[in-house]
């Protein structure tokens, strides 16, 4: 069984092995560095409260009062940001001494020498580094004021010794070097703690600057949602690819092959007496070859359409409404081509559309439409039928709907009880270079 290696200072804590470990080191060398970004952000941040310090030592009217506490909020409001930011920046780095997890900005740039006050990120920042000034020097000026407690306790017979009087150790006194060993022996058991406390006080920093120095819940969000439709749109154009490779091999080389084996057969049930055993049993491997070929023909053209791929959706979709068994009047007002997704998409919307009202809708008729409203293409597929389509009943809606959201379109139904039905599918399309 493997054990996993602690990726925080607190973790390392709750392990046996802690004192021996390299995280007492890692936690001393942030324990010892903190002061450095303290005083840094000190001292802007005490300009910052000059006005309000002048506020609450002032006898001035109590409207001079309030200005100057309103000053210095506009001051830190305004100039604190420029100081939180660099500050964050170093405060993330230094943060991996004791937490190796990865922590990045929430900011939308990758400097923070452009500071965006209308950020959640920097406001997150600004209360870390108000925090860091005044909550920090307190918290961690109690640790050091027990470590030197700890220190005097342990150092006490010694202090005892060279002192001809009495030594005061907290609330007690000792005169003699012996009275003094029962305090260092209690010093040398709280030795043992200062790392422990270390830990604590370091691990629930760490914890603080994690959660207000790093992203948010919904920069977190918008960071997975772009992922996601980055992801979307590679599965999609591989899934396009795909497709058209498929379609390519069926097309050029076993529907090639087929076409070879029907001449043959063809030439064979020629030479052969048509009343023969040999005879009829070529004429029907003839004719199931022909079928073959109609079958294979079909499903090249359900993977995608050569004449999509050559004359674009147009000229597809006036392939369809030739095959669909129902009348299907086509109004396409569009380029000559369009992007190659919103091309499929559109063209499978509309097979599968007609498809549809084909089997389910006794309509006597149809209408397909596309045409582009700005930068948008508008599918209209409408039949005269009994209405009354819903998503749930297993009409293949579900999935149009599920392809049109993959390329960030939307589908849009009216099919009330009686028919008319209409169909409308938008999908977001940049126009072509003119």
């Amino acid at each position: 069984m493997t054990v996993s290696e602690p990726r925080t200072v607190l973790e390392a804590a709750a392990k046996r092995r802690f004192l021996i470990s390299r995280w007492p080191w890692r936690c001393a060398g942030y324990l010892l560095t903190t002061p450095i970004p303290v005083l840094a952000a000190a001292v802007p941040f005490g300009l910052f409260a000059l006005p309000w310090a002048a506020a609450l030592s002032s006898r001035q009217p109590f409207g001079a009062r309030l200005l100057l506490v309103a000053l210095g909020a506009l001051l830190l409001a305004g100039l604190g940001p420029l100081v939180a930011a660099p500050l964050a920046e170093v405060e993330r780095r230094r943060l991996r001494l004791i937490d190796t997890r990865p922590v990045s900005s929430g900011h939308a740039g990758q400097t923070w020498s452009r500071v965006r006050y209308g950020e959640a990120a920097i406001w997150r920042e600004l209360g870390y580094a108000c925090l860091l000034v005044t909550l920090a020097p307190v918290l961690y000026g109690a640790l050091l004021m027990f470590a030197l407690l700890v220190g005097g306790l342990i150092l006490s017979p010694l202090l005892a010794r060279g002192s001809g009087e009495p030594v005061a150790l907290g609330l007690f006194k000792v005169a003699t070097p012996m009275e003094a060993v029962p305090y260092a022996l209690v010093g040398v058991v709280l030795a043992f703690a200062i790392p422990y406390l270390a830990a604590l006080l370091t691990g629930v920093h760490a914890v603080l600057a994690r959660v207000l120095l790093g992203r948010g819940s919904e920069e977190r969000l918008r960071a997975e949602l772009v992922e996601v439709a980055r992801s979307r749109a590679r599965l999609v154009d591989a899934f396009e690819a795909e497709r058209r490779r498929i379609e390519r091999d069926l097309h050029d080389g076993a529907q090639q092959r087929l076409i070879g084996l029907t001449l043959q057969l063809g030439l064979a049930r020629m030479d052969l007496s048509p009343d023969s055993a040999a005879g009829r049993s070529v004429a029907d491997a003839h004719e199931e070859a022909k079928r073959l070929m109609d079958e294979l023909r079909e499903l090249i053209r359900g993977i995608h359409p050569r004449v999509l791929t050559d004359r674009g959706l147009p000229a597809a979709l006036g392939e369809l409404a030739d095959r669909s068994p129902i009348p299907v009047t086509v109004r396409a007002d569009l380029p000559e081509r369009l992007p190659a997704h919103e091309e499929g998409t559109a063209y499978f919307v509309a097979a599968e559309a007609l498809t549809n009202i084909a089997k389910h809708s006794e309509a006597t008729r149809a209408t397909v439409s596309a045409h582009l409203q700005d930068d948008v293409l508008v599918l209209e597929i409408e039949d005269d039928g009994r209405g009354g389509a819903d998503p749930g009943l297993g009409t293949g809606l579900t999935g149009l709907a599920d392809r049109v959201a993959v390329v960030d379109g939307r589908m849009l139904l009216s099919s009330p009880a009686g028919g008319p039905t209409l169909l409308r599918v938008e999908l977001p399309c940049s126009r072509p270079s003119e």
